[in-house]
């Protein structure tokens, strides 16, 4: 119950942080999100790559199993 109430506070916190009535920090949020969206578009990818190749070994071991 403390997680929750203090994680409502820290939506709170933030939304206060953004709106021109507050910090107006506004600005500064959308150029920390422009500057790791392609941070997170590269580790979003390298994610995708892992879970392909091991879906490919899977697969691969899958198909071993069957022909034995």
């Amino acid at each position: 119950m403390k997680a929750l109430v203090f994680g409502f506070i820290m939506i709170a916190a933030a939304a206060a942080a953004v709106i021109p009535a507050g910090l107006a920090w506004w600005p500064d949020v959308l150029v920390f999100i422009r500057g790791g969206l392609p941070v997170v578009a590269v580790l979003i990818g390298l994610l995708a790559i892992v879970i392909g190749i091991a879906d490919i070994k899977d697969k691969a071991e899958a198909k071993k199993e069957t022909r034995e």
